[in-house]
């Protein structure tokens, strides 16, 4: 049996997570930005469905990422106010796994666009 009321508190618990991400995180603000943008770019240039999935999926990635990023910070500094080396590597390398996600994401960004952008240019 299905407990709606429990479901809805964790949809209702997960927005208000991404909600204060957004608010605090500077680098969660840009990536939205540059979304925002991409998406309607690829709007304007009457994307193929198969591109904009693509491209849903990248984005939702690299937002993802963010956020995962963004929880691993808080619950180190939760645990530990003092400057260890094992609470720099943790988050570090959170913070590695989005850049490296954001490097491919540019890559195929590059790719699903360059077609486009060139055939408007001929």
């Amino acid at each position: 049996m299905i407990k709606w009321k429990k479901l809805f508190s964790s949809f209702k618990y997960a927005f208000e997570g991404i909600a204060e991400v957004f608010k605090s995180e500077q680098n969660f603000k840009i990536h939205t930005l540059l979304s925002v943008i991409v998406i309607f770019t690829a709007i304007a240039l009457d994307f193929s469905s198969l591109r904009m999935i693509v491209l849903f999926i990248v984005i939702g990635m690299v937002l993802a990422l963010e956020l995962l990023n963004t929880a691993i910070e808080k619950t180190v500094d939760l645990v530990t106010q003092n400057i260890h080396p094992l609470a720099k590597q943790a988050k570090d390398a959170a913070a590695g796994a989005v850049l490296v996600f954001s490097i491919f994401a540019v890559i195929i960004g590059i790719l699903l666009f360059i077609e486009p952008i060139i055939s408007i240019l001929r």
